[in-house]
């Protein structure tokens, strides 16, 4: 067979990568070979021949003949490099696949007509940084392909880096910039689907790139690609167990679920164990410590179940090897699974500690930064300078379509029972998976976490799991129960079996009796809570999985706060039952089941009810102590904390937004900091003890202020409405109250002026700042820095008892679908997810400030049981299924939901200056 000659430019000058010293790249040539290698072998003709054609990455077209037993060659691989092989589509029954060629399999085996079949150079394995790769021609070939996925719509960016990718590409293909070249060029090649509305922004980026050579232009298009999601991302349509649409990708690091265009899930080589396929069904096994064992998706045929279970192990293998996998011995009679194995010669682009050659996958320790378990990928760190305000509307695309969606609502709410019992049975339901979802983050997710890095030392990892998993093992048992039980009092399954299954009170007393064996585990909760805490200050290795666990998604909260949760559980299912017994009859079959199971967990809650108290404080302080710089020992004993909130100072500059922490013994008021760390820098340190609090609106003529005078400083304060002033007066009054009381009350600590609130001093502070790390956006003291508005203790307990899981249906204000999700209440916040399975959320929102109604006439929905959540122009709707959860949605969300306003008026009228300025 010939030689396949690419009609590819060859460059003169070898590229190397801009401001590096030297190029610490991978080879792409075999030792001896040049750029004009045999890409085919079987150059030489024996027997029949046959003409093929090839598109290569420039999009050109050239025949080649072949012999018809002719393979791909391994010493010479196709285009000097086993990431790019020739891949063509071949025609099913039910659909058209794009399948690659197999390398020692010959052409005529692999395809049915190869003289009729288009034949095309693709880029088959995509290395997380292409742009190390050491040959200026591979890097060129790249390059083409980072532009045929832009022009084909797969490497999906914004306008602006669209634009920004296509003038390097001008820039490569015709030198520095000339304005009637590059319109002559522009108008006769096509580089992006939306080019003619961004062509004039193409030709100004264009002009900058003055002077740079067609190998520096490569690698600036590799390195803008290699940061966009979809860079190497090929989708292959598949369906979840609830039957959702999804896409299914792999990369370097391991296989991808996507919703949409949305990465939802990763699924790490290190976690998995095995990888099959049973006709259409593709399965995914981990390994045993990550507890969630198995994942299994639909597709839409056999042959692309097993077309995509190859190309997942041709890239663990290509990306996860070192060295080449021996052949299996044929057995002489019969077979038994696919033979297929992956035989290129693997290029080390990953370090590796075994070797794999079958459909079993080893685990491997990944260094790559959070590689932990499915869906950590480093999509899910928030990057400095990225965390949105809360005041953002979470916006997520729309699924489906909105037509079917409302059939499918109407047809459900016929068929489902309209008991009222039915709905709050469900309620324990739906909170259930979320409560066992909040475990997982500590038994799975933060445990991968710490054995990663060996951060955790033997005694804590056995003090903290060996009371948590018997907990989450229980509750696993119990949820599948509920589910059970719930299918069969809808009727969906086992619907012939007879028996008396529309209640609940059975599964619940038999619970909660067991439930009572775990009280020794929950006493121990304090404990964990403190031995946790005291190794996180003591190891900085713990320390800083700690921090970097708390930026990953799927920890939506504070991590402490997880820990908490099955304390705070109990406290759930005592509210749910005294709601079942209130709507029961003495005489109704379900009560006394109902009755006896509210006694048992109501004993077990009473033990636990001043140790919850303390540890809700606890976690309060830590986290508090994470997200404040400039004060020691947060968590001292006796401490207690009462209010946080937004107040304005009054300083030489004018009344100046500052954040204000109220604790049983002083009073912080802190700046937020002028980097992206989202912390708050303590600025004055106010003893309670000898505080006095006077009202002096008149005198200052500023709106709900009030003036606190201390042992050595007197400021002056504005709320944002007479409601919010009031709540800190009665607050600090009785808080001062206590503190003069205490026997405990400390004497030795005036007020502490930490730094000075000046412009420099603020812009000074920023190596300091920078040094902490980067804090979520959705904490109550960032919200209410946003909101301009304050949150008490009281108000967290309350927000523990009236936490909400379930399906909402949700339409924005000028939109005209429904657009069903998974929705979970707690904290003071909403979490969006697809659904009940899905890890960790895709978006969220602060409620504080918000009011809840029903809609109004104007706004035309037409539909039963909406509310409407608003604050200023943001405006959503939410519909629920039932009566109940209705009532139940609006409950919990006007526990949340502030109606106090902001300020009308923060610039006083005039008066004195404080002098001190601080």
């Amino acid at each position: 067979m010939g030689e396949i000659e690419g009609s590819y430019r060859v460059l003169q000058t070898p590229g190397t990568r801009l401001g590096a010293q030297f190029n610490a790249g991978i080879s792409t040539l075999e030792p001896g070979q040049s750029l004009s290698g045999n890409m085919v072998s079987g150059s030489k003709s024996h027997g029949r021949g046959l003409q093929i054609r090839v598109q290569g990455l420039d999009d050109s077209q050239e025949f080649f003949d072949i012999d018809v037993s002719c393979t791909l060659s391994i010493p010479s691989p196709l285009c000097i490099y086993t990431a790019l092989s020739l891949q063509f589509v071949t025609h099913l029954e039910v659909s058209c696949l794009i399948v690659w060629l197999e390398p020692t399999k010959p052409i005529m085996k692999q395809v049915r007509r190869p003289a009729n079949t288009l034949f095309r150079l693709s880029v088959k394995f995509f290395p997380p940084d292409p742009g190390q790769l050491q040959e200026e021609y591979t890097r060129y070939l790249f390059s083409l392909q980072m532009k045929r996925d832009l022009m084909e719509g797969r490497l999906i960016c914004t306008e602006n880096t669209g634009a920004l990718l296509a003038s390097h590409l001008v820039q490569s293909e015709i030198g520095d910039y000339d304005d009637i070249a590059d319109r002559d060029f522009l108008r006769m090649n096509k580089l992006l689907p939306y080019q003619e509305k961004v062509q004039e922004r193409i030709m100004e980026l264009h002009r900058r790139h003055l002077g740079q050579t067609p190998a520096e232009s490569d690698f600036q298009i590799l390195e803008i690609a290699r940061k966009l999601e979809m860079y190497g991302v090929r989708f292959h349509p598949a369906a979840d167990r609830e039957g959702t649409k999804i896409n299914l990708a792999v990369a370097h690091m391991g296989l991808q679920v996507f919703q949409g265009h949305t990465k939802i899930n990763t699924f790490n080589w290190s976690k998995i164990r095995k990888l099959s396929f049973k006709r259409k069904r593709f399965l995914i096994k981990l390994h045993p410590e990550l507890t969630v064992f198995s994942f299994s998706f639909m597709m839409a045929s056999r042959d692309e179940c097993k077309i995509f279970w190859k190309i997942c192990v041709e890239y663990h293998s290509f990306f996860r090897l070192f060295d080449q996998p021996q052949p299996k011995s044929k057995a002489i009679l019969f077979t038994r699974g696919s033979s297929f194995r992956y035989r290129y010669k693997i290029c080390n682009l990953s370090s590796t500690d075994s070797v794999v050659d079958s459909p079993q996958l080893s685990p491997f320790n990944s260094k790559g930064p959070l590689c932990l378990s499915p869906s950590f990928q480093m999509s899910t760190l928030s990057l400095p300078g990225q965390t949105p305000s809360p005041l953002q509307s979470p916006i997520l695309s729309e699924v489906g379509s909105n037509a079917r969606l409302e059939e499918e609502e109407e047809g459900r709410r016929k068929r489902f029972p309209t008991d009222k019992a039915y709905f709050i049975a469900k309620e324990i339901l739906t909170t259930e998976r979320t409560y066992l979802k909040d475990l997982e983050v500590i038994t799975v997710w933060f445990r991968s976490a710490v054995i990663k890095d060996n951060a955790m030392p033997e005694g804590l990892m056995t003090l903290l799991f060996s009371n948590i998993d018997p907990i989450y093992e229980f509750h696993r048992g119990f949820l599948k129960e509920l589910d059970q039980r719930l299918a069969l009092w809808e009727g969906r399954s086992n619907a012939h079996v007879k028996g008396d299954y529309q209640r609940i009170g059975d599964v619940m007393l038999r619970n909660m009796c067991a439930l009572k064996e775990f009280t020794s585990y929950l006493q121990k909760h304090d404990e964990v809570l403190t031995e946790l805490e005291k190794a996180t200050k003591r190891l900085k290795k713990l320390e800083t999985v700690y921090k970097e666990f708390e930026l990953q998604k799927v920890c939506y909260l504070p991590l402490n706060t997880f820990l908490l949760k099955p304390i705070q559980r109990l406290m759930h299912y005592k509210l749910i039952l005294e709601r079942l017994c209130k709507h029961y009859s003495p005489a109704h079959r379900d009560h006394d089941d109902c009755k006896e199971a509210l006694k048992e967990v109501a004993e077990i809650a009473t033990q636990l009810q001043s140790s919850l108290i303390r540890l809700e404080n606890f976690q309060k302080l830590t986290e508090l102590q994470r997200d404040l710089i400039g004060i020691e020992n947060l968590t001292a004993p006796g401490r207690e904390f009462i209010r946080e909130g937004c107040l304005f100072k009054l300083t030489k500059k004018g009344l100046q937004q500052r954040m204000f922490f109220l604790f049983s013994d002083m009073l912080l008021y802190t700046s937020k900091g002028v980097t992206a760390t989202n912390q708050f820098k303590v600025h004055g340190q106010l003893p309670l003890y000898g505080m006095i609090i006077e009202e002096s609106e008149n005198e200052w003529s500023v709106p709900h202020c009030f003036t606190i005078y201390s042992a050595q400083r007197t400021i002056v304060v504005a709320a944002s409405s007479k409601v919010e002033m009031g709540k800190w007066i009665e607050d600090l009054n009785m808080a001062i109250d206590l503190a003069k009381k205490s026997q405990e009350k400390s004497r030795s600590s005036d007020e502490v002026s930490l730094e000075q609130e000046s412009e420099d001093d603020m812009n000074s502070s920023r190596t300091s700042l920078e040094k902490q790390t980067h804090h979520r956006a959705n904490t109550t003291m960032h919200v209410c820095w946003h909101r301009n508005t304050s949150v008490s203790m009281s108000d967290h307990s309350l927000a523990v008892e009236n936490q909400l899981s379930g399906y909402l249906l949700r339409k924005f204000k000028n939109s005209n679908g429904w657009q069903k999700l998974w929705v979970v209440f707690t904290n003071f916040c909403l979490f969006f997810y697809k659904t009940h399975q899905d890890d960790f959320p895709l978006a969220s929102l602060p409620l504080l400030g918000y009011t809840v109604s029903t809609p109004e006439e104007s706004d035309s929905i037409h539909k039963e049981y909406v509310f409407k959540l608003q604050f200023k122009s943001h405006v959503y709707f939410f519909r629920a299924e039932s009566e109940y959860t209705f009532e139940r949605w609006m409950e919990v969300i006007k526990s949340a939901a502030s109606t106090t306003g902001r300020m009308s008026l923060l610039i006083p009228k005039g008066g004195p200056m404080e002098i001190n300025g601080n």
